[in-house]
Formats: structure tokens, C-alpha cells, sequence
């Protein structure tokens, strides 16, 4: 089997509600979201389907340089080659666009990898756990988003999510510095029982982090994620000997080298797990296997991304067997996808689809509605 064509469709999809982090919007309701699917044909006429959902918010890479990125550079070296030699992929990958920090261009590559994945098991009638020889779970658990700087309307949201089966919350901190603790107040008192992961997306330095952990031990927040600069493991290490509650690094581990630096550091008690971020399914299965194997804990998340990749990170998520509610918003916040047949949603509970590869289809009449013109 051989790759015979790559073809890229950048996409704006509706959004039925806005979302902020800290550091600005990353979809709007007028705006929509940047997203983009990417289908790989084989010379015997499989088709397999990956996504990537960009942000220049909250990355260096935006839907144009995924486009170009794999247009350019990427698809050229792939043609002709084997679609089932993951490494060699990678590799060739690798060496078109140079690493950084991480790995070069990660969420490009992301869609490319998750497509491979999903065209492979269509071509040899293997599930995604039928690859990675784990068991295939039907569901997965879901927490619930919250993402704004008003007390009472995050009130009403960890209501929502209590009422409508969550078992748990993120929320999203640092939009309002000035807030942030009556916040966490509002959604604690609001659902008191639902696991409780705040977010701050690098929003903070050192002095703040300690005041707003301290406050948040008395809340009872179970999570605190990503508080500090991405680069700064050291600040997060130091971080942990001053608070009682778990630290999870997110934007600090897009690679396995970076979750090695980490566990060195002792930097972190729990690593996001992205598949986006990560470059694809195969590196984020392996920084999951690494920190599992030093006994660091895992969440699972996302980028507010479609069905596809949504059902794509959790069958990942139930391989690596995450206990907790996973943090794939893309139903929280988005109105439509092209996935025609594919995950059943039921607010906290997500029933995946038992097909080959990733287990979904895709619908050419929406890709088509939901294109960015040229």
C-alpha cells in the first residue's frame, strides 16, 4: 500500500457559544473556528480522515500555516511512501520541518498522523485499540467547560453541568485575575461533588500562582493546571513544594523528550494528554506510556475539536485507561461538524462508534459548506 494523495480542507465551523482563555478568544459565535481536515488515499483506494483544530492563541500555528505546511512541505515527501511505516513518516516529517522546543509544526503533523491511523485500520479492518492491542471501550466521560469572568454566570454553568450528568468541571482562570477566586468559589459551591480541574493557561508568575493555589486548597480544587509560563519547569517544580494541590502541565509537554525533562524536574503530578499538541496519536500514546510509567497521573484534553478528533483522543483516552472526565469541549462549544456518522453525544457521556479506524465518516457536501474560500 502506498500514499497516492493528500488533500487538505481548511474549515470554519460554527460556534454556538464564544470561549476565552486567558490569553484572548479562540472562537466566537460571529467569528466561528479555524479547524482543518485532512483526507489520505491510498493506491487501493482507502481513504483515511485526520483533523487539527489551530489557535493562534494558544499556539505558534494557525489554520494558513497548517495548510501551507503540509501542502508545501509535507505532502511532497509523503507521496509514494507507506502509509504504514509510522516511524519512517515521522521521521521524513521531522526532517522537512525542524524541531524547536517541540517538535516542529506539531499540529500539522497531527492531522496527518491521525489520518494515517484511521486509513490504516480501514485497509487491514482493525479498530484504533485493535492497533495498539488494547480493548475497545464504548463510552467515555466528558467534564464540562467553563470559560468567563462573571461569578453567577459560572454558577449557572457548574449548575448545568451537575444537572446534565458531568461528573466534571474545567474552568478556565485568568481572564480576570481580579475574579479568579470568586470564580472557583461559584462553580465549587455550585457543584460540590464533580471533579474540579482549574485551568490557567500560563496566566500567571510565581508570587501569584502560590497566593491563588493557597486560596484554592481551601476551596477544594483537585487539579491545578498549568499555572506558569510553559518553559518554566523549574517554577513549576517549586510550585509543587508550596501547595497541596496536584500540578498538571499542559502547554510545558508537547513531546516525549518534554515529558522526560519534566519527570526529571519533578516538574508536574499529572500531564495533559493532547493529541493535537502532541503531533498526532502515536507521540501522545507514547508520552502517555512515559509518564504512566513513572506513576505521573493523566487528564485527558482537547482543542475544542470536532467529532473526528474527538472520537480519535478517546479511544487514546480509554487505551491509556483515564479514569477521570476528559476535557474534549468540542460539543460544548461547537454547532456543527462534517462527521456524518460518528460519536453519539449525550452531554457528559460520549458513546463511540465501534468501526474501523477512527470509526467515522465523513460528509463531502459539509466539508464543502464549511470551507474557507480561497
Amino acid at each position: 500500500m502506498k500514499i497516492s494523495q493528500i488533500e487538505v480542507f481548511p474549515l470554519n465551523l460554527p460556534m454556538k457559544q464564544n470561549f476565552s482563555i486567558s490569553s484572548g478568544s479562540v472562537g466566537s459565535q460571529q467569528e466561528g473556528a479555524p479547524h482543518v481536515y485532512v483526507k489520505i488515499t491510498s493506491d487501493s483506494g482507502f481513504e483515511g480522515w485526520g483533523e487539527c483544530r489551530p489557535s493562534h492563541r494558544w499556539s505558534y500555528e494557525t489554520q494558513e500555516s497548517v495548510v501551507t505546511t503540509i501542502n508545501h512541505y509535507i505532502k511532497p515527501v509523503l507521496l509514494g511512501e507507506n502509509p504504514e511505516d509510522l516511524e519512517a513518516i515521522s521521521l521524513k516529517m521531522n526532517k522537512q520541518i525542524a524541531s524547536g522546543i517541540a517538535h516542529g509544526q506539531p499540529i500539522a503533523k497531527a492531522a496527518i498522523d491521525m489520518a494515517l491511523h484511521d486509513l490504516i485500520g480501514k485497509h487491514t479492518g482493525r479498530r484504533l485499540s485493535d492497533l495498539w492491542f488494547g480493548t475497545f471501550k464504548n463510552e467515555i466521560e466528558l467534564s464540562y467547560l467553563i470559560s468567563t469572568n462573571d461569578p453567577e454566570e459560572a454558577y449557572k454553568k457548574a449548575e448545568y453541568a451537575k444537572n446534565n450528568g458531568y461528573l466534571g468541571v474545567d474552568v478556565k482562570v485568568g481572564l480576570d485575575p481580579k475574579k479568579d477566586i470568586k470564580i472557583v468559589e461559584a462553580v465549587k459551591e455550585a457543584a460540590p461533588e464533580l471533579f474540579f480541574r482549574v485551568d490557567a493557561n500560563q496566566a500567571y508568575n510565581f508570587p501569584q500562582a502560590v497566593r491563588l493555589a493557597s486560596a484554592m486548597e481551601n476551596i477544594g480544587v483537585d487539579v491545578f493546571e498549568q499555572p506558569l509560563s510553559a518553559g518554566d519547569l523549574v517554577g513549576h517544580a517549586g510550585l509543587r513544594r508550596k501547595t497541596s494541590i496536584p500540578i498538571a502541565l499542559d502547554e510545558s509537554v508537547w513531546t516525549p523528550e518534554n515529558m522526560t525533562q519534566a519527570l526529571r524536574l519533578e516538574a508536574c503530578d499529572i500531564v495533559v494528554i493532547k493529541v493535537t499538541k502532541m503531533g498526532g496519536l502515536r507521540k501522545a500514546k507514547l508520552c502517555g506510556e512515559i509518564a504512566k510509567a513513572a506513576n505521573v497521573g493523566l487528564l485527558g484534553g482537547g482543542l475544542t475539536e470536532s467529532s473526528l478528533a474527538l472520537t480519535a483522543s478517546a479511544h487514546l483516552f480509554n487505551y491509556l485507561d483515564i479514569k477521570t472526565p476528559v476535557d474534549l469541549n468540542g460539543p460544548i462549544f461547537l454547532a456543527d461538524d462534517p462527521v456524518e456518522y460518528g460519536p453519539k453525544i449525550n452531554d457528559g457521556t460520549v458513546e463511540l462508534p465501534d468501526g474501523y479506524g477512527i470509526g467515522c465518516s465523513i460528509s463531502m457536501d459539509k466539508i464543502n459548506s464549511f470551507q474557507v474560500k480561497k
